[in-house]
């Protein structure tokens, strides 16, 4: 895959120093060298200590990657909300785990992507999971296509650039119609799964912000952002104050059909991209069995 550039400063520079000001890192610079990539400059073969005038072309070439853990395909069909050459954004449906595990080890939804690879014939990627959900949770999952955009949207994570909003239907009503959730969450010494809110040995900082949109007959639907990203960091937090999500029997919720998973959906993500330089913010409508469970409710 080709990634092209144009210099357009006006004094002589290096071709590593400008590939650094574009994210590429000496990690990639050394794959491109030792891996069978190639650094061009106007389609010529340059090296990195080169320099480069004003309105150079400057290309990487990235080579083919190879799938070191022989992830398995799987055909079954994806739901696409956004794609261009970078990046791709799917709508998970609830039920289905973002990555493989010891009791789900193939039909994941990085198995799937896979597969949709596999049929558009690009085979020199294998897919680079940057968010993910739980498996009982629906909603949008962001995909980078190559591993320069993965390490450029992993900057971005841990620079917490990458805004991810989620809708709730949460037992009960907080206090404050607007507020943020600040506890550091741990793993629960009893549990192999659960996390709890605490601050014990290996407590992380947690932060979860929530609006409330409506409340119907004693269950409420929040809009909510996370500022950290924390295994179960929502369910978690909500249940710590006593209004669990609806559905979510592992945190103390109950199930209220057609809910019968926690009422969680990843709605939206905002991030920057960096090869075209500009924002990209996708939107997704609930799930059916939540929007479901609205219209049996109001």
């Amino acid at each position: 895959m080709k990634i092209d550039w144009q210099y357009t400063g006006t004094s002589p520079q290096k071709v590593k120093t400008f590939l650094k000001s574009e994210g590429v890192s000496r990690r990639l610079l050394a794959t491109l060298k030792y891996r069978g990539g190639r650094l061009l400059v106007n389609d010529n073969e340059q090296w990195a200590i080169d320099f480069i005038q004003q309105n150079d072309k400057v290309s990487i070439v990235l080579p083919a990657e190879k799938n070191k853990n022989e992830l398995k395909k799987s055909f079954v069909p994806i739901d696409i909300a956004f794609e261009d050459r970078d990046f791709l954004i799917l709508n998970k449906p609830a039920h289905v785990a973002s990555i493989p595990s010891f009791l789900h080890p193939e039909d994941t939804l990085i198995n799937r992507v896979a597969g949709y690879y596999n049929n558009r014939h690009l085979n020199e990627f294998v897919p680079h999971i940057a968010t993910r959900l739980d498996r009982d949770t629906s909603g949008l999952v962001l995909f980078a296509k190559h591993r320069f955009a993965h390490a450029l949207l992993d900057q971005q994570l841990q620079n917490h650039q990458i805004n991810k909003f989620y809708t709730a239907f949460v037992e009960g009503q907080l206090t404050d119609s607007h507020g943020l959730i600040d506890a550091p969450i741990q793993r629960d010494p009893e549990s192999f799964i659960k996390r709890q809110v605490g601050h014990g040995e290996g407590s992380q900082a947690a932060s979860t912000e929530y609006w409330l949109e409506r409340s119907v007959q004693n269950i409420s639907q929040y809009r909510i952002q996370l500022h950290t990203g924390r295994t179960h960091q929502i369910r978690v937090h909500f249940a710590s104050t006593g209004h669990p999500l609806v559905g979510d029997t592992l945190y103390g919720g109950h199930v209220d059909m057609p809910m019968e998973r926690q009422a969680l959906h990843c709605s939206e993500i905002e991030f920057y991209q960096p090869f075209t330089h500009r924002m990209v913010n996708v939107q997704s409508p609930i799930a059916t069995d939540m929007q479901k469970f609205i219209n049996k409710n109001k």
